[in-house]
């Protein structure tokens, strides 16, 4: 059994994407982002950069002691060695899906995320900074239907390289972006979200009501947006 300490963001929908993908049984104990759930010492524990989401494997393949993992890359990776599946064991094809993997929790999903802050949560609209994200967002999509022009999938078959992407993607039209723009990396999403573990991924996060921006308490922002090295050493 894994406890996933979650909540329904794209970081969070990567690893019930790959649980589902898996059937591996777990258990999603809940992460209130809002609420500031990620600065509590047990979860601390677990995630010292108070980001989620992090596991708890009960059962890990060497059948020792309890193993906990945070940052949805390592998370990623860990169930894919825990289980063989979506990584795969050819050094070529395996480091190609690392680096695309790299890329996503390097690039893309950070790039997308400072998009999604400057239009949609920072207190006054700033045109540099938001020109700024949507280019660049812009660009990381080009190299994604660069890619997918002649590739099914990022590296051969389904791995953990797409699960890693396609929940960055899903806001496309939050960042700003048309996916008619990326022909090859539409029908990339198209395929991916017709799979029934994306499909069972997402239904998991929905019991989580999140809410909308503009719906969200200054308080609340700060929470999310405002915090600096005081939190981790408290």
């Amino acid at each position: 059994m894994i406890d996933l300490h979650y909540w329904p963001t794209p970081n969070g929908h990567k690893i019930t994407m790959f649980l589902e993908e898996a059937g591996l049984a777990y258990t999603i104990r809940p992460v209130n982002i809002v609420e500031g759930d990620q600065f509590k010492p047990d979860f601390l524990k677990l995630s010292p950069n108070n980001r989620m989401p992090a596991i708890v494997d009960h059962m890990p393949a060497d059948g020792g002691a309890r193993v906990s993992v945070f940052e949805s890359g390592a998370i990623l990776v860990y169930l894919a060695e825990k289980t063989g599946r979506f990584l795969s064991a050819d050094a070529r094809r395996r480091v190609q899906t690392l680096e695309w993997l790299f890329w996503q929790v390097g690039g893309l999903g950070p790039m997308a995320g400072q998009n999604h802050h400057f239009a949609l949560y920072a207190p006054e609209q700033i045109p540099y900074a938001i020109n700024r994200y949507v280019k660049e967002t812009n660009r990381l999509y080009g190299v994604l239907d660069k890619r997918l022009a002649d590739h099914e999938f990022l590296v051969g078959d389904y791995s953990i390289a797409d699960m890693a992407s396609y929940p960055w993607i899903v806001p496309h039209k939050r960042q700003s972006q048309t996916l008619d723009d990326f022909p090859n990396l539409k029908r990339w999403f198209e395929t991916i979200k017709a799979r029934p573990g994306t499909q069972r991924a997402y239904e998991a996060g929905k019991s989580i009501q999140m809410r909308r921006p503009e719906e969200l308490s200054d308080a609340e922002k700060s929470l999310l947006f405002g915090q600096d090295s005081s939190v981790i050493k408290r």
